[in-house]
């Protein structure tokens, strides 16, 4: 797969190496539990890993494909903007895993 289709055409940019473009799910703001209550975002948390969408990756990214849905740590993270939109750039590495129709079900989807 060439790193040309790996990125959306929109996008003014390129990625390098082994890095992921993704954009943040939902809001940052308050959540919903499964009970209906409403979380504020201001309410005290332990460390909570965030889902993404992949809109761009590097040549040499093995796992990740442009569409896929992706958890990383919000903390370790670099923010871009691009068209007026905000991105998030991260490495494979760093990504804790992926969901996407074509990851087997005999397998995690893990990137360890």
């Amino acid at each position: 797969m060439s790193a040309e289709s790996n990125y959306d055409p929109g996008l003014p940019i390129r990625l390098l190496h082994d890095r992921v473009l993704v954009q943040l799910e939902g809001s940052d703001g308050e959540r919903r539990s499964t009970a209906g209550i409403v979380i504020p975002a201001t309410a005290s948390m332990g460390k909570r890993l965030s889902w993404a969408k992949a809109v761009g990756v590097g040549p040499h990214v093995r796992s990740i494909v442009t569409g896929d849905r992706v958890l990383f740590d919000p903390e370790d993270r670099a923010e871009v903007e691009l068209h007026g939109r905000a991105y998030i750039l991260l490495r494979e590495r760093d990504l804790h895993a992926v969901a996407a129709e074509r990851v087997d079900t005999d397998s995690t989807g893990l990137y360890l």
